[in-house]
């Protein structure tokens, strides 16, 4: 069996709320909360749920762009496994040639001061590939494969769409053949057209390149597209993980449930059952005892409150975080 690529466990990412002259710690916003989870070369890995249950953050974390808490997050390069989070700061320069990310917003993650050619060639320049003319010519190749015209090299951000700026920011991500990519909500800023279109660019350099992708989306309709296997986030934990068509067919989590009778029915006329949840996501910062999702759990029991349920294998592949279901039970759904 292929070794994972990616390999994280108890990540952690909390954050210190500080009060007063001196800037005491009077607590912190648990933003991921234990996460364990693998990825394997060439897969992807979409990562869903509400706004504010940590996605961005963990994927941040896992590139070392934010620093993590606690936990691990081991990288397979040339078969030798190194924990990211240990990395000295020479070492972690080196490794971000194996892996990259796509940002959500392509306004603001590229620089109005340089030109596309350098936002482009400068990684190449900084790792020793290419520099002065044969690094614009490799930067005019990448602008090609991503749908762009080379004449664009010498062109400003400030002249492109946004559509075209996100593949401006693909380009730069691949420059370096990275083995690893984490999307960061990449299509949620463009019009439905173009995400079809980036999504299916983001699917031929998968396939060119051998890419991994950690996808970070809350559209569940464009996650089901892309992805090989979904893991289910809720308030900096993993609910459900398990591969797509068996998420999308039987869900076994209430919170899944509740996320996937949210999509809309793109055949007029034909309804299905909503699940409606009651109340708001809990402060991060003071999070429920025992499972957080009871307080809006339809099916909550005493138990729920006072236990916290480990994330355990149900079937092959598919595992989930619920008394109900290690229990033997299976709360009741419709498949649309």
């Amino acid at each position: 069996m292929t070794e994972p690529l990616l390999k994280v466990r108890n990540l952690k990412k909390h954050f210190p709320i500080k009060k007063g002259f001196l800037g005491k710690v009077v607590g912190s916003v648990k933003a991921v909360d234990g996460l364990d989870f693998d990825l394997f070369p060439g897969e992807t890995v979409g990562l869903v749920g509400e706004s504010g249950c940590g996605k961005t953050t963990a994927g941040r974390t896992i590139l070392r762009l934010i620093e993590p808490s606690d936990g691990s997050a081991a990288l397979n390069i040339d078969n030798k496994e190194t924990d990211i989070f240990t990395m000295s700061g020479q070492e972690l320069r080196a490794a971000r040639s194996e892996m990259q990310i796509i940002f959500q917003d392509p306004f603001s993650s590229l620089n109005p001061r340089m030109t596309v050619g350098s936002i482009i060639g400068d990684a190449l320049e900084l790792h020793g590939i290419a520099k002065g003319d044969e690094k614009f010519e490799m930067a005019k190749q990448l602008l090609e494969r991503v749908g762009l015209q080379a004449a664009y090299v010498n062109r400003y951000p400030h002249e492109f769409s946004g559509g075209q700026r996100q593949r401006i920011g693909i380009a730069r991500a691949v420059a370096l053949k990275p083995k690893f990519i984490v999307c960061d909500e990449a299509v949620s800023a463009l019009d439905v057209s173009v995400q079809a279109q980036v999504i299916n660019l983001l699917e031929d350099l998968q396939k060119e390149f051998g890419i991994a992708y950690l996808f970070i989306a809350h559209d569940l309709s464009v996650v089901r597209h892309i992805s090989d296997r979904i893991a289910v986030m809720y308030l900096g934990r993993i609910v459900e993980m398990t591969d797509c068509e068996t998420l999308y067919k039987t869900p076994l989590h209430p919170y899944t449930q509740a996320l996937l009778s949210a999509i809309p029915e793109p055949i007029p006329g034909k309804k299905k059952k909503r699940v409606i949840l009651q109340g708001d996501v809990p402060n991060p910062i003071n999070p429920p005892p025992g499972c957080h999702f009871h307080p809006r759990c339809p099916y909550s029991t005493k138990r729920c409150e006072t236990e916290t349920p480990e994330r355990a294998e149900v079937s092959s592949g598919h595992s989930v975080a619920c008394h109900l279901v290690e229990e033997g039970q299976r709360p009741p759904y419709t498949a649309t």
